[in-house]
């Protein structure tokens, strides 16, 4: 059994494992993914829309550019946020602001972080184009198709959607409709009735990389449809070999963002003799602390 060991104040990050309670948990967790990437294991990256409106998407920009991952699953509020944020600014705002007095001056509030309207118009003139010059190629198109195209559309070194499309890395977003551009295939098919997004599109593709894989990893960064796109695709070979959590939802109301890694074991959709991990944290503060952590 391990010593308890007090931190260096002259070099806080040197040994998270051993300082107990969620460092602990975040020690482990960077071995972890290091051995994933040591054993070659297909990752899994998934995220919600809310971390890409934060300073977190440098970081996923960042491991898209340096090929640390091989697929991303997320919502499709995270396309959104990373098409804005190519060319317009988020501001940073305050939990306690008055909402009322936002909305009127046309100012959109997550947590501390405020998105002003007209980066939602300029979305609108950004995508319209998008969609029909996908639409001239094809009526229907799958979420990873969409993902992509902005991809190809944008120059930001910043967009994890750039580095993805540069670098082949498939973007699966499940919920695509629940979106800002979600919004805009509905005013886009005002004009063109039988454009349309098939969300089981990419359904192939995905098994077939959990199929193919020798192991499979997660980093599993909060939770609801990105996480269970990722581990429930792993049903389909006996669940993933390793998994890393990052939550700060509680799993006493049952909720899957809550739900330790354990409890996919009983579904199959994390081996049972997988190495698994749940970090109980901000993944704002968490994440950075990992990344900065990782010898890759």
């Amino acid at each position: 059994m391990d010593e308890i060991k007090d931190i260096d104040p002259k070099n806080i990050f040197s040994d998270f494992e051993h300082v107990g309670f969620q460092a602990t948990n975040l020690g482990k967790a960077v071995k972890l993914i290091e051995r994933m990437r040591k054993e070659k294991a297909t990752i899994f990256l998934t995220f919600t829309a809310n971390m890409v409106a934060s300073g977190l998407r440098g970081i996923f920009a960042d491991m898209c550019r340096r090929k640390l991952i091989d697929v991303v699953i997320t919502t499709g509020g995270s396309l959104d946020h990373d098409l804005i944020r190519t060319e317009k600014p988020y501001l940073l705002g305050d939990f306690d602001m008055d909402d009322k007095e936002l909305h009127e001056k046309g100012v959109n509030r997550i947590g501390n972080i405020l998105v002003p309207n007209d980066r939602y118009e300029f979305l609108e003139k950004k995508i319209q184009p998008l969609f029909e010059k996908l639409y001239s190629k094809n009526k229907i198109v799958s979420p990873s198709e969409i993902a992509k195209a902005i991809g190809e559309s944008v120059s930001d070194k910043n967009s994890f959607l750039y580095w993805c499309a540069k670098n082949n890395i498939p973007v699966f977003s499940p919920g695509i409709t629940d979106s800002a551009i979600g919004l805009q295939v509905y005013f886009f098919k005002q004009k063109r009735k039988d454009f349309g997004i098939d969300v089981t599109g990419d359904m192939q593709q995905l098994a077939s990389l959990a199929l193919n894989a020798e192991k499979t990893g997660g980093m599993i960064l909060g939770g609801g449809i990105s996480k269970h796109h990722a581990i429930g695709v792993n049903i389909l070979r006996g669940g993933m070999d390793y998994a890393v959590y990052v939550t700060s939802s509680p799993e006493w109301d049952g909720s899957l963002s809550g739900a330790k890694t354990k409890e996919a074991v009983s579904w199959g959709k994390i081996k049972e003799s997988a190495s698994h991990i749940t970090v109980n944290g901000d993944a704002t503060i968490v994440f950075p602390l990992m990344y900065s952590k990782l010898k890759v």
